[in-house]
């Protein structure tokens, strides 16, 4: 029997970004794209200031639906699409929210619907994730 329910709606889990870990991302990662670290540059493109790096934004989601699941090897699928980049101010954190609706429950698995917000804008969109019970 799941422990969830159709319609539920799960807690939600907030991420602090900020320039620091951005810096970190990018050593870990080898992104080191100036857009995701320098402000000059970030603006000289059209973007308003630095922005995360979409797959470091997408990791945290991923973190979310992994604790969710109980663990990373119970997902079974997890994808969205980016819709708005998280922009990260200097000297200053932002929050990245998290939550999730279960919308479909088999005998085995619970499809999950994930909104992920930034400032109160959507980052990423169609995001969902399928997980075993």
């Amino acid at each position: 029997m799941s422990a969830f329910t159709v319609g539920e709606v799960l807690p939600e889990k907030r991420y602090i970004i900020n320039r620091a870990a951005l810096v970190a991302y990018a050593n870990a990662s080898g992104d080191q794209n100036p857009i995701h670290q320098d402000e000059e540059f970030a603006k000289s493109v059209g973007l308003e200031n630095v922005i995360a790096h979409g797959m470091y934004t997408m990791g945290l989601v991923g973190q979310y639906v992994s604790s969710i699941a109980g663990s990373s090897s119970r997902v079974r699928e997890f994808s969205a699409r980016f819709t708005k980049p998280v922009v990260v101010p200097a000297d200053f954190d932002v929050e990245l929210i998290v939550n999730a609706t279960v919308v479909e429950i088999t005998q085995e698995n619970a499809k999950l619907e994930i909104t992920a917000t930034c400032n109160e804008v959507k980052v990423l969109g169609m995001a969902k994730a399928i997980i075993s019970l």
